[in-house]
């Protein structure tokens, strides 16, 4: 990424095979944007795309990383890549960093299995990015259908003392519906942690990115309203770009 700007990061979900979106997670509400999810890499590389957020969505779901024959395809393409969705064991994770995947992230196992989570520490060190996925403030598991009790605000704190130097904040209640990210629960999440968080679902407008990006967050994952057209990359680098310069004034 460019010195001191904000991520801004094209979401390719991966299911079956294919590029779909998730309505709040939901797998029975998908939309299929690209049989081919290599189409909509190149479209938002050409589009000046610095870094792509890949989720391998039956790989979040199993357990184990189900596509992962398709983000190595689009990991060719030279793009660095953030790749998530069942990287639960070390042999996962060599096997994205192996594809020159620029950042791992690890999600139910951050939370699952902590011998896990600090041997992944270890080997991706700052490649590694831990997913905190959650609903009204309370961490959600496996695909994002299994709640918990845990509160993010929580959590963080919990896993930055184990090591962990980067997040990203997901609001599942948001994500795929265009109505808005929980900006208030996304500023509690923020002012906990010691280490950058990126915000995720829900992001509508350029608007929310502006105000995300002034607010503290370390990056924004678009999803729908970039394949809707109700946003193009441009605007949201310029929305970032702004945003930034209100947090530094």
């Amino acid at each position: 990424m460019t010195a001191n700007m904000i991520d801004v990061l094209p979401a390719i979900d991966i299911r079956a095979g294919r590029c779909v979106r998730l309505v709040q997670g939901d797998y029975e509400r998908e939309t299929v944007f690209d049989d081919d999810p290599l189409a909509p890499a190149q479209r938002w590389i050409d589009e000046g795309a610095e870094m792509l957020h890949v989720i391998d969505l039956d790989g979040a779901r199993e357990g184990r990383a189900a596509n992962a024959g398709v983000v190595e395809r689009i990991a060719a393409l030279g793009m660095p890549l953030q790749v998530g969705g069942g990287i639960r064991n070390l042999d996962t994770l060599h096997r994205y960093l192996d594809a020159g995947v620029a950042r791992v992230i690890v999600g139910t196992a951050a939370v699952t299995d902590r011998e896990f989570l600090r041997e992944a520490v270890a080997l991706a060190g700052s490649a590694l990015t831990v997913s905190v996925d959650a609903r009204a403030g309370r961490v959600a598991l496996n695909g994002w259908t299994e709640a918990s009790e845990l509160p993010a605000v929580a959590l963080i704190p919990q896993l930055e003392d184990l090591g962990v130097r980067r997040f990203i904040y997901t609001d599942i209640a948001s994500d795929g519906m265009l109505g808005g990210h929980d900006e208030a629960e996304f500023a509690r999440v923020a002012g906990v942690a010691r280490s950058p968080v990126i915000a995720a679902g829900g992001i509508a407008h350029s608007m929310q990115v502006r105000r995300l990006a002034a607010n503290g967050a370390a990056g924004v994952v678009l999803g729908r309203a970039l394949y809707d057209g109700r946003m193009t990359l441009a605007d949201a680098f310029d929305a970032a770009a702004a945003g930034l310069r209100e947090r530094t004034c």
